[in-house]
């Protein structure tokens, strides 16, 4: 574990390789698992905001389900997270011709309908944050879907931590994601020098 400002990073941040691999995987992340993504209050907000640009882009079981008990739901952990379809996919979810699953409100994002982004929580995966009164962990949960993930960013030599750049400086900030940066260049060091 290593602190960077007041956060605490698993050091697998920096010995996992990743790269999405979208054609292997599906976007399998966005349907299974126990509940929907992660959401702080003031994103809850901001997608109640822009629910009538995009709502033309969700499914008509996402459409009912919003509209039966809203946006977000209160987990068995206590988090506020998206609503999820049947016990699997996320309601802001959509399925392009290939089958792959994919994000409304990042789509509508990147064509510069909305200015609200996906949620940090699904930016950031398979990083997951679990705050403390002193610091933030920054932990990898890793999960037998992203196994061509894995296999990818090995073939590329690519660190979870410079995979998912743009979301850590998002959340945390570019002098933030600059330490880890140095830090990553001192474990190198010592892992030579072992």
């Amino acid at each position: 574990m290593i602190q960077i400002q007041q956060t605490i990073i698993s050091d697998d941040i920096f010995k996992e390789h990743f790269i999405c691999d979208l054609c292997k995987c599906k976007g399998q992340c966005c349907v299974d698992g126990e509940s929907g993504a992660p959401l702080e209050q003031h994103e809850f907000e901001d997608i109640n905001e822009i629910l009538p640009e995009i709502w033309d882009d969700l499914s008509p079981a996402a459409q009912d389900l919003i509209n039966e008990q809203g946006i977000a739901y209160t987990d068995y952990d206590g988090e506020l997270v998206t609503s999820i379809i049947k016990g699997r996919e996320c309601v802001f979810t959509y399925f392009d011709e290939n089958g792959v699953c994919k994000c409304a409100i990042d789509n509508a994002y990147s064509e510069g309908r909305i200015n609200v982004q996906k949620p940090i929580s699904c930016h950031l995966y398979p990083i997951r944050l679990k705050e403390y009164v002193e610091f933030t962990a920054v932990n990898y949960h890793k999960w037998s879907v992203c196994e061509p993930a894995v296999d990818l960013g090995r073939q590329k030599g690519l660190p979870l931590f410079r995979f998912l750049k743009e979301p850590l400086i998002r959340k945390f900030g570019e002098n933030w994601y600059n330490e880890v940066c140095e830090a990553a260049i001192l474990i190198e060091k010592n892992n030579e020098n072992s």
